[in-house]
């Protein structure tokens, strides 16, 4: 039997195909630019050998329908899954799940009028992945799926660190309090560190950092999330690619008052043309490396705004975690940029954080450590696996309400 987990975009559909046995992906793929004649196929799948073979795939896809179809008929012709009789169910990434949910759910009628209901709150990301539910359930309604929500894990905050300073009514009557986001991501990690450090969960305190395009850090203290970055939507905490972060909220009126924009230009302004792009024009961070490297002054701005913040969360979460195990360092960046680990560390030795600069530049494999042998604790680079994190939680979700309702049956 096989877990197929979804990822639905306004024109794509990212997915994986992986064993319900023991989660191995079998294959995954992106289709991209839906309802145009361009639409493009990329999928690769496990070989016989235990290899990777990739190829790719191109012809006009009208909607999210025929892209399910175009999908499900290329893992039929590359022998990956002939029919829903093989597959054991569908887990989807949700973006939210305000306070309603703080763990998967199997996908019903009221889940997806919860889901519909929070669309106010995530309005980017919320409409299109339950388009994804609603095609997959219709095209698959024997089968069980489940979402699986990017803020669920972040619903053990405690309240002085959900709540905003606003009329305490802004909450109770329109929901506003910080949920933050990432957190499939975090849980992962958090739960690959307590492993390689031959700990339970419980008794894990980490600071994970996800470093991407998106980013955000998380504060865990024994294995749940006490504080994260991100706020009511993604655009709280750190500089990210193309979001500004933190700043001063009346930036906004000012903003207004002197230019004359609207407050959905300025959301725009803030979601998408701010961040590093906003400072010096790029928002990839490969290539505002190499800049900085040339003596780009723009680009080294960029640089050192991006690792300064993090450093300054760094610093905020020790202080509220009395005992830190591991600072953890995941995502596109986190993994792959030495440059960054360096800067956003630089610094933290009166905190216990000091960094082997040879160990840091040389990170290989899935965990890596990079702390000096000074160093109280331990910097890990961990690479994530939000996909394979959704198929664990869809398979394990399935099973618990499959033995519950065995159990009310008897």
């Amino acid at each position: 039997m096989k877990v197929v987990t979804i990822n639905c975009g306004s024109s794509s559909i990212k997915y994986g195909v992986y064993s319900a046995d023991n989660c191995l992906l079998i294959a995954s793929g992106l289709l991209e630019k839906i309802g145009s004649a361009e639409s493009r196929l990329r999928q690769k799948r496990l070989t016989k050998e235990g290899a990777f073979e990739t190829r790719e795939m191109s012809g006009p896809v009208a909607d999210h329908w025929e892209g399910f179809e175009f999908i499900m008929k290329t893992n039929a012709d590359d022998r990956i899954t002939k029919n829903d009789s093989e597959l054991f169910g569908i887990g989807h990434r949700v973006v939210h799940g305000g306070e309603l949910f703080s763990k998967p759910a199997i996908i019903d009628d009221e889940v997806i009028a919860a889901i519909r209901k929070l669309i106010p709150l995530a309005p980017l990301h919320n409409p299109h992945n339950l388009l994804g539910i609603e095609v997959a359930r219709k095209r698959s309604p024997d089968l069980p799926q489940v979402a699986v929500f990017d803020t669920a894990f972040h619903q053990t905050l405690p309240p002085h660190a959900y709540h905003y300073a606003l009329p305490y009514e802004l909450y109770t009557e329109h929901n506003v309090r910080r949920y933050g986001f990432h957190g499939t991501s975090h849980y992962y990690v958090a739960k690959e560190a307590a492993k390689y450090l031959g700990k339970p969960l419980e008794e894990v305190n980490l600071i994970t950092l996800h470093l991407g395009n998106g980013a955000s850090a998380a504060a865990i203290q024994n294995g749940k999330c006490i504080d994260t970055s991100m706020g009511l939507t993604p655009l709280e905490g750190l500089v990210m690619g193309t979001r500004c972060g933190d700043i001063d909220p009346a930036v906004h009126f000012y903003l207004m008052r002197q230019t004359g924009m609207s407050a959905d230009e300025i959301e725009k302004l803030l979601n998408s043309q701010s961040g590093l792009k906003g400072i010096c024009g790029m928002n990839d961070m490969r290539q505002i490396q190499q800049k900085a490297e040339e003596g780009d002054e723009r680009a080294m701005l960029a640089l050192d705004m991006f690792c300064y913040r993090i450093r300054k969360y760094i610093g905020a979460y020790r202080a509220v975690i009395s005992r830190t195990d591991a600072i953890v360092f995941t995502g596109g960046i986190g993994e792959n940029s030495a440059v960054v680990r360096e800067k956003a560390c630089s610094g933290l030795d009166n905190l216990g954080i000091s960094l082997d600069l040879q160990k840091n530049r040389s990170v290989s494999g899935k965990i890596f450590e990079t702390q000096a042998d000074t160093s109280v604790i331990k910097v890990m680079v961990i690479a994530t696996d939000e996909e394979l994190e959704i198929a664990r939680q869809t398979i394990e979700t399935i099973k618990n309400t499959t033995q519950s309702q065995f159990k009310t049956m008897n």
